[in-house]
């Protein structure tokens, strides 16, 4: 099975693995030439890869579609598991937006900015003042009702299976982000929650990415998932994606499997 990666450091568990720069691929298509797997591209080049190229790519376009903007994603998961998303307002923002806020989440509440990671662009808001500050700086107002938790659960999804749930625990209100300083605790994970994740990927066609749930009063929510994300609570927990990665793959088609479509392309 001939792999491609076009990010050097999520592919180095994988046995193997040639390594091609994005830009290489503007300038020389031929780079690809005999690759059954693209992994890990940037965003903007996977429609190009798939639609141009007619390459298959990992993690799947679905998941970096719809893993793009928080928008775009909580509508989808709205429509696979409304129960399970805490109540969401999304408004061009302006005082309007604001006052339909206070009304239907009441404060506190949570903003979140459309594209943001790793826990930054995400604040907790208590006073009106303070939510038409923010309303004035953004195009987008993203409110979402304030969930009494001081940890969630990062659910790590790999082709078909979990590879690893694990605590979040955030301290003294900071931020349940194990970049930004969050414990990882593997214990006590709520079957409930793995299930879900498994249900909600499965329906949006995502094989790979960490999931984040908050459990409150023995229901999950689900409040994002991230198709590229970091790797530091799975290493505290000696876990490797790695070897679920390369399983996945030859069980779409591979080594031991069918080959690969190849890349084809106009004369």
């Amino acid at each position: 099975m001939e792999l491609v990666s076009l990010d050097p450091f999520r592919a180095l568990e994988l046995p193997g693995v040639r390594w091609v720069k994005p830009e290489a691929v503007l300038r020389d298509p031929a780079c690809l030439d005999g690759a059954d797997w693209v992994l890990f591209p940037p965003g903007w080049m996977v429609d190009l890869l798939v639609h141009a190229l007619g390459a298959r790519v990992f993690p799947a376009p679905a998941a970096y579609r719809l893993g793009a903007s928080k928008v775009v994603q909580t509508r989808a998961l709205q429509l696979v598991a409304p129960a399970h998303v805490p109540r969401t307002l999304i408004r061009p923002a302006g005082p309007e937006a604001v006052e339909e806020a206070l009304e239907v989440l009441g404060l506190p509440l949570v903003v979140k900015r459309p594209r943001s990671a790793r826990g930054e662009g995400v604040r907790v808001v208590a006073r009106r003042a303070e939510l038409l500050a923010w309303a004035q700086g953004e195009e987008t107002l993203y409110a979402q009702e304030y969930l009494p938790i001081d940890r969630d659960l990062r659910v790590v999804w790999v082709g078909d299976r979990v590879l690893a749930a694990y605590w979040r625990v955030g301290e003294r209100g900071q931020p349940t982000n194990v970049a930004r300083g969050a414990a990882v605790d593997g214990t006590g994970v709520p079957e409930e929650a793995l299930a879900l994740v498994a249900r909600v990927a499965g329906a949006l066609g995502v094989d790979h990415a960490g999931f984040d749930v908050a459990w409150v009063d023995g229901h999950p929510f689900l409040l994002e998932f991230n198709v590229l994300f970091g790797n530091e609570g799975l290493r505290r927990l000696g876990v490797r994606a790695g070897p679920a990665v390369l399983d996945w793959l030859r069980r779409q088609g591979g080594a031991g499997g069918a080959p690969g479509p190849g890349l084809p392309r106009a004369a």
